[in-house]
């Protein structure tokens, strides 16, 4: 039995603030950091740095150094930024510069970001300074790195980023909190920053020159929304295939178009790997066997019938994300870059999130696809014409509703994620006066992805319990061994419906299920998941 590879118990379930957990300690090597190492940071993991980083650091820092030294104008330095770059700073305001920069991007608004999300990209954001092309101190990094230690971490305003020159705003926050300036979160209480960092016993960061572009500029906002995204839209795809193959027993379907050959033979990877999956989970079932023959049904309808080529294409998009999120992860993102062994700062645009964009979209389409997916299938069960089980799934049809809302609850949610699901990568405003004249729009684009994948897990909660209560209908018939181990995880929760009753508990009950993957645990099989080795 494959061990449950995602965030456990998803954002919504993790305790309020973060933790440690069981998850243990995380030792970063910058730039080669796995997705299964962001993933427990996520999860509540605390974060070191190996023990090499700070030579690389210290060579960056001593670079900035002599380039001051030399008293010649370098952009990010001791000039203006964006628009003013070419006004040249007096060395006596630079230090001045660089706390006015922190204090003047910290412009978000919005409900405050998740905080296993923001203690990610603060881990993100010190595996990119690690790496000594910022030019920043040791000090900066062991700021950050005491704050995660102390589980302190910043108010970050989720929204005010358009996803070029970095994640300006949010990062300002996270950066101001180092310097005793807005709120923190501390141990689960938020506070004043400057009452946090005096509680965690951490002195307030002074910066020096460049530094506080280096916290500013950068893409971990966005990153970190769009991991914790791809995290929870593997845990609904895969509950996905579970419920998929609940729901076609349920409607009496066929598992012929699962056939290895089929999928074999146009050779997409997930696809070959969704169609096994689902062969696992119906094998053995005597609900399949008992219309095997004289079943004048001809076909399925597609959302019982092309599971593999929807929900395939959609993990084939999710492992083309993680690829890109993975890379980005362990990349240097701000500007100027320092490059220590030519001396040089070089001006680029590695700050531009577009490789994020592009990834957070085709997460959003695949959450959309998915639970799209799931809602025909509950349209399937509910209508006698095709399922033929009794109208909405009750033993009383006019007296009773049954399902009838839950369906319709499930359809809404399905019509918001397809609004949702517009790319934001197309999106483009200019700021700063026509610098910045094209933007990523990763930001927002990768932070709609955790209310996308709780719509989707919504859906197929209503989809478990209405597969369930369709095989019930077919017993003394029971369906393989592993549906029957989900049916029974699922009845552990929520009763069969018989007369109508007050729904929305069984629906919540189940979507705990989807959150912290006990369907796919009670499944007991191989499935289908993100990371790179799989096979």
């Amino acid at each position: 039995m494959q061990a449950v590879t995602f965030v456990e118990a998803g954002l919504g379930s993790m305790a309020a603030q973060g933790g440690e957990g069981e998850v243990g300690r995380v030792s970063i090597e910058p730039g080669a950091v796995p997705l299964s190492s962001w993933r427990r940071i996520l999860m509540g993991a605390k974060v070191s740095l190996v023990p090499t980083a700070r030579t690389t650091v210290d060579k960056g820092a001593a670079a900035v150094e002599a380039i001051l030294a030399r008293g010649e104008p370098v952009y990010g330095i001791n000039t203006g930024f964006g628009k003013l770059a070419s006004i040249r700073i007096a060395d006596g305001d630079l230090a001045a510069l660089q706390r006015n920069l922190v204090i003047s991007h910290a412009t978000g608004v919005g409900e405050p970001m998740p905080v296993p999300v923001v203690r990610l990209a603060m881990a993100l954001k010190i595996a990119g300074l690690a790496q000594g092309a910022s030019g920043v101190r040791w000090q900066v990094i062991d700021a950050l790195l005491s704050c995660l230690e102390a589980d302190l971490v910043p108010v970050i305003p989720a929204q005010g980023s358009v996803g070029a020159s970095g994640d300006l705003a949010p990062l300002a926050h996270m950066s101001a909190m180092l310097l005793g300036i807005g709120e923190a979160i501390h141990s689960g209480e938020r506070l004043p920053a400057e009452d946090a960092l005096l509680r965690a016993g951490i002195a307030p960061l002074r910066l020096g020159p460049k530094e506080g572009l280096a916290l500013l500029n950068g893409t971990q906002i966005s990153t970190a929304l769009a991991l914790a995204g791809l995290f929870e839209a593997e845990r609904v795809l895969q509950t996905a295939l579970v419920a998929g193959a609940l729901s076609t027993d349920a409607a009496k379907g066929s598992d012929t178009p699962f056939d290895e050959r089929i999928h074999r033979v146009r050779r997409h990877r997930g696809q070959i790997e969704v169609a096994a999956g689902l062969r696992r989970l119906m094998e053995g079932s005597d609900i399949r066997a008992s219309h095997l023959a004289n079943d004048d049904r001809v076909q399925d309808p597609y959302c019982i019938r092309c599971q593999p080529q929807v929900v395939g294409a959609a993990l084939d998009l999710l492992r083309q994300s993680a690829s890109t999120l993975e890379t980005e992860a362990n990349a240097i993102s701000d500007n100027p870059l320092v490059f220590a062994e030519d001396g040089e700062v070089i001006s680029g645009g590695n700050f531009h999130a577009e490789p994020v964009a592009f990834a957070a979209d085709q997460i959003a389409m695949a959450l959309c696809e998915i639970g799209s997916l799931s809602e025909r299938r509950i349209a399937l069960l509910v209508d006698p014409a095709l399922s033929r089980l009794p109208a909405f799934l009750t033993p009383s049809p006019g007296l009773n509703s049954g399902f009838m809302i839950a369906h319709v609850t499930a359809a809404a949610l399905v019509s918001e994620n397809k609004q949702r699901a517009f790319p934001a990568s197309v999106d483009s405003i200019p700021t700063s006066a026509n610098q910045e004249d094209h933007v990523s729009m990763a930001t927002h684009g990768a932070r709609r992805l955790l209310a996308m994948a709780e719509n989707a897990a919504n859906v197929i909660a209503i989809e478990l319990l209405a597969a369930a209560q369709g095989c019930d209908f077919h017993e003394p018939l029971t369906s393989s061994p592993p549906l029957e181990r989900v049916r029974a995880c699922i009845r552990h929760r929520v009763n069969r419906l018989t007369d109508d009753r007050y729904m929305a508990p069984d629906i919540a009950a189940a979507a705990d299920l989807v959150r912290t993957g006990a369907t796919i645990t009670a499944a007991g099989i191989d499935l289908p998941w993100l990371d790179k080795g799989a096979s």
